[in-house]
């Protein structure tokens, strides 16, 4: 369930803005609403954080290391020390990369020293270096006295002298495109600078090394400042007001808005009413920015690992479907993974932790937990289909085959099954009877939906279009059978003890829509709503097509349920041949272990990508369901 909030306002007096938010903090129930602040003091301190943050990134991840406890004014100390260092590597870095490209521009020419050329400019001769194109150089006056160096293919390395003559120097000028740029050191001396820096990068990298002992007390000092952050924020950022007429007298007030659980508000009086403060107590509007708190039995809170993963949290007036979510993403896994023998190694997966929290009477955690159910689901489906590791079911035990349900078994994919009505003129395979369940898990999952919504708005004669809605869903759902299960089975004619099905599926479609055409923007007016309709009557429309493709929508599951199994069955072929020669028996294990630990990754994404996303859109969007909310964070001394 979504927690009642009370919206509350607090007045206090402006001079003791600290105090008063120190014993709010102490109290640890009200959420305040201010989320800027301002100051020097403000940014100070997110730049201390900032700086930690960057000193934990420079360190990187150093498993087993002797921790060391320092104050929060050391941990800064040594943040700024590392900061510096990873500067130092940076330029070392950028130092040696440029020395590395020069070495490699002069490589050709040998070893260069500078100093030289420039003593030999001192005595009056001064000698330039060229690298021409072949053809070039020999179209060279014969007058231009040069020194070749060296000779390839293409090319031509030479050197002359530069002389004070006119024409020499006219020469010299038309030859600067080739002209080769001399370093600034030798590439002796470059080469030892490489070296050096080479030496100070790793003496660098072993001092940043050395401080991961301080990584656990730099991240305490992070946690610590970001309080202050927040402290900071909300005395900075409260509402001022001056009550002096003639402002010549400080005499100010601080106010700000915030939201306390209901079952908390008697608390937050008691403490207003003790230090004097101003308090008006208000229910929570639409248009209030309310944070929203869950609240559920362990079992379904286990759901709160992955929705927190995903980041979705209902809005403070939306619906709680933490239960729904977890009852169906159970079965969307289960079915998408659709291997048993998979189902078994995500069980040993979470029960390895597990038992390890129990030996050492450990809180276990909510996350090992839900993947434990997600092993299970996933064997518990295995066990239905007969489904393991891609195996045939030639290759499994009569056992294992007995507890497969025959309609949807591997079994039984070559029979087909002939419904009672059909008198054995049109069957169903298995893949269509597995396509019929998964849309019956749409029904069920978009009819809770409307049932929900019905509940919410049962005051209301809104709930008719619910209740419409959920009439053209049942007929929409009947429709979705022939248009893709089968069309014989389930035909429009179809007559059953008298009903004629077909013709009520349709009827059900148009009474719904009618019903929802009428009712679905009610606010206390008929006609207005009938309007309303009318003036969406694109969207209206499209909402019967919108209804059609989300229960089809259900097939994902099934389909890729499908392309897992081909992928495993696949990997087992290729595997199977090579167990026959012993030689090759190793490769056969490593194509089993990689070919079905990539199907399992797959199947990972699968579900994030589909069964979430049933949940999250076609389940939410029938519940009006936006996931527009903020978790409730309380203003309080704890440090997580």
């Amino acid at each position: 369930m979504i927690v009642p909030m009370k919206k509350v306002s607090l007045i206090i007096r402006g001079s003791e803005k600290d105090k008063a938010l120190k014993k709010l903090r102490s109290l640890g129930i009200l959420h305040i609403e201010i989320t800027e602040g301002t100051g020097e003091r403000l940014a100070n301190l997110k730049e201390q954080v900032a700086l930690l943050e960057s000193a934990i990134f420079t360190i990187g991840k150093i498993k087993n290391t002797e921790q060391k406890n320092v104050n929060a004014a050391d941990a800064l100390t040594i943040a700024t020390e590392v900061n510096s260092l990873d500067e130092e590597k940076k330029r070392c870095q950028a130092e040696k990369v440029a020395l590395d490209a020069e070495l490699d521009r002069l490589k050709s020419w040998g070893d260069i020293d500078p100093s030289v050329l420039s003593d030999l400019e001192s005595k009056g001769i001064e000698i330039l270096f060229y690298e021409m194109p072949k053809a070039e150089y020999e179209n060279l006056s014969d007058n231009v006295k040069t020194v070749r160096i060296d000779t390839t293919k293409s090319t031509v390395k030479f050197m002359l002298f530069k002389s004070n003559d006119e024409e020499n120097e006219k020469f010299v000028s038309s030859l600067n495109v080739y002209r080769l740029a001399l370093p600034q050191m030798s590439t002796d001396e470059m080469k030892q600078r490489i070296s050096d820096l080479y030496n100070r990068i790793a003496e660098i990298d072993e001092i940043i090394v050395s401080h991961a002992c301080y990584i656990k007390s730099i991240k305490q000092a992070i946690k610590n400042i970001e309080k202050e952050i927040e402290f900071e924020t909300y005395t900075t950022g409260m509402s001022d007001e001056n009550l002096s007429p003639d402002n010549k007298r400080s005499v100010t007030i601080a106010y700000f808005k915030g939201y306390v659980e209901a079952e908390n508000l008697d608390k937050l009086k008691q403490t207003a009413e003790k230090n004097a403060w101003g308090i008006l107590v208000e229910e929570p509007s639409t248009e209030d920015n309310v944070p929203t708190k869950l609240k559920n039995n362990k079992f379904v809170s286990l759901i709160y690992p992955l929705t927190d993963f995903l980041g979705t949290v209902p809005g403070y007036f939306e619906y709680d479907i933490s239960g729904w979510f977890l009852a169906f993403i159970l079965i969307f896994f289960g079915i998408i993974f659709g291997d048993g023998g998979y189902g078994l190694l995500i069980c040993a997966v979470a029960a390895i932790p597990i038992i390890k929290s129990l030996i050492s009477k450990k809180q276990i955690s909510p996350m090992f937990l839900l993947v434990g159910l997600f092993g299970l689901s996933t064997v518990l489906w295995g066990t239905l289909t007969c489904t393991w590791f891609g195996l045939s079911p030639e290759q499994l035990p009569e056992w294992l085959k007995s507890l497969s349900i025959p309609v949807i078994s591997n079994v039984y994919t070559d029979k087909i099954w002939y419904p009672f009505w059909t008198n054995g003129t049109a069957g169903l395979t298995t893949a269509q009877n597995l396509q019929i369940l998964c849309f019956v898990f749409a029904l069920v999952q978009l009819t809770v939906a409307h049932i929900k919504c019905a509940i919410t708005n049962r005051k209301s004669l809104k709930v008719i279009s619910d209740i419409g809605s959920a009439i053209e869903l049942i007929g929409m759902f009947y429709l979705v059978l022939s248009f893709v299960v089968n069309g014989e089975v389930f035909s429009f004619a179809l007559v059953i003890g008298g009903i004629p099905v077909g013709t009520m599926a349709i009827a059900f479609v148009a009474i719904g829509f009618v019903l929802s055409f009428v009712f679905a923007n009610y606010e206390g007016s008929i006609i207005k709503s009938i309007l309303a309709s009318l003036t969406n009557i694109v969207s209206v429309l499209l909402g019967i097509f919108n209804l059609f493709s989300d229960i089809v929508s259900y097939i994902r599951l099934w389909a890729v349920g499908l392309a897992g199994a081909a992928i495993s069955a696949t990997v087992n072929e290729l595997a199977g041949p090579l167990f026959g020669n012993f030689m090759f028996m190793i490769l056969a294990i490593v194509i089993l272990v990689f070919g079905h630990g990539l199907n399992m990754i797959l199947n990972i994404l699968s579900v994030v990508v589909h069964g979430i996303r049933l949940n999250t859109l076609e389940f939410s969007s029938h519940l009006g369901m936006a996931w527009s909310g903020f978790k409730f964070k309380p203003f309080e001394e704890k440090i997580d």
